[in-house]
């Protein structure tokens, strides 16, 4: 008869197995959600001009979407918090359909507020992509968790840099069935976002921690702030996405205005994007290895280098804005990688689901103020004005003392 603990070792490598597959199943479904990103990320922009006929509205889709965004990490979190993470993720691709059938009617009809409806709920997509790095922690043991990050991310970096090749030929699909050629990403975002869903809805049971019921926001909130890692790890997020996406918001104008075609700014925009997601494995080993504390200080580090080369951008070549937005991408897969694998060691597995949702949240905020902030300070100071905004606050987390 076997004893208790060897019984224990013989259902270690099917649990391994399972984690595997779950982990799989996740990388699989990012990799084809992802690729439904650049819909609101870059159809978003020229299809509220082209409806608008004014080019101030151009960021005004974004904004939407990254408020939907903001709004689908809470509920993309309760689902986890009951026990439901998968489920969760793909009712959020299943919003994310709904929201680009709404902007496709909307190019049909020429119809601003439907493009800014769809464009809110087209987020919750979005947010189901990037919410995808806490399902995958539940996949890893607690040495593993920077590992399955690396993984997740890697698979997002396939369908991210994929998604912008898209334009041409949804359009050409779009066109020959009688709709705007604008309309094309969109399309291929319903198909990539329902595809997803699909592919997460056949999982059945749970992933991560079971439901403990009694944890209100509220109460979760309190212990959070009481936790000086948690607190740490949700600053360390929220102020690299500040910084990324304000220099992103400004970066694609400057080298428009600087006389780059459009074909240039988008392979050092695809370059950019590699460096988001593409190093995460490596990142995630070091997490694993060196601590994410460590990985994270590097994150701060290497946004004060590239806040540095901004500075110098107006009087240089494409070389220069290609090196700053390549190593602003890297940086911010350091911080991300980092204070997402340091946020689940810094809370108890029961409430780290309401705490994600925290952390998602004002990531969400920091991106919807820095993005217009970015605008204002770069039209009356240039460029390099808003990178000396984002150098102090680099430089704050590469100094800032980070619990391990």
């Amino acid at each position: 008869m076997k004893t208790r603990q060897a019984q224990a070792r013989s259902s270690l490598p099917g649990e391994t197995r399972q984690r595997r597959r779950a982990l799989a199943l996740l990388a699989v479904a990012t990799a084809i959600g992802s690729t439904g990103l650049a819909a609101g990320g870059t159809a978003g922009a020229l299809l509220a001009v082209d409806i608008a006929k004014a080019q101030a509205m151009a960021g005004v889709p974004l904004g939407l979407l990254v408020l939907g965004s903001a709004a689908g990490a809470p509920m993309l979190a309760q689902q986890a918090a009951i026990g439901r993470r998968v489920r969760g993720l793909a009712l959020g691709y299943a919003v994310g359909v709904a929201g680009a059938v709404v902007v496709v009617l909307a190019a049909l009809w020429q119809n601003l507020p439907l493009l800014l409806a769809g464009s809110f709920f087209l987020g919750v997509a979005n947010s189901a992509v990037f919410m995808s790095r806490y399902a995958a922690m539940d996949t890893a043991t607690a040495g593993t968790r920077g590992h399955a990050i690396g993984v997740v991310f890697a698979a997002t970096a396939l369908g991210a840099i994929v998604s912008p090749t898209l334009l041409g030929p949804s359009g050409a699909v779009a066109r020959a069935m009688g709709l705007p050629p604008l309309a094309g990403l969109y399309l291929a975002a319903v198909l990539a976002f329902g595809f997803a869903a699909a592919l997460l809805a056949t999982r059945s049971g749970t992933l991560g921690p079971r439901p403990e019921p009694g944890y209100g926001f509220v109460a979760v909130l309190a212990d959070t702030v009481r936790r000086r890692a948690a607190v740490t790890a949700v600053g360390v997020l929220a102020a690299t996405n500040f910084v990324m996406v304000g220099v992103m918001t400004i970066a694609p104008v400057h080298l428009t205005e600087h006389g780059h075609s459009l074909g240039q700014v988008g392979a050092i925009v695809a370059l950019h994007v590699t460096g988001m997601f593409a190093v995460a494995p490596l990142t995630g080993l070091l997490a694993d290895r060196k601590g994410p504390a460590g990985v994270a200080r590097l994150g701060g580090l290497l946004l004060a280098v590239a806040m540095v080369i901004g500075l110098f951008v107006e009087r240089s070549g494409a070389l220069v804005m290609t090196v700053h937005l390549l190593v602003l991408g890297v940086a911010w897969n350091c911080g991300v990688v980092g204070g997402s694998t340091l946020l689940g060691t810094a809370v108890p597995a029961e409430t780290r689901p309401h705490v994600e949702g925290i952390a998602e949240v004002m990531m969400g905020l920091a991106a919807a103020t820095a993005g217009p902030l970015s605008g204002l300070v770069a039209e009356f100071g240039g460029y390099p004005a808003f990178c000396l905004i984002g150098t102090p606050a680099a430089v704050f987390l590469f100094l800032r003392r980070i619990p391990s």
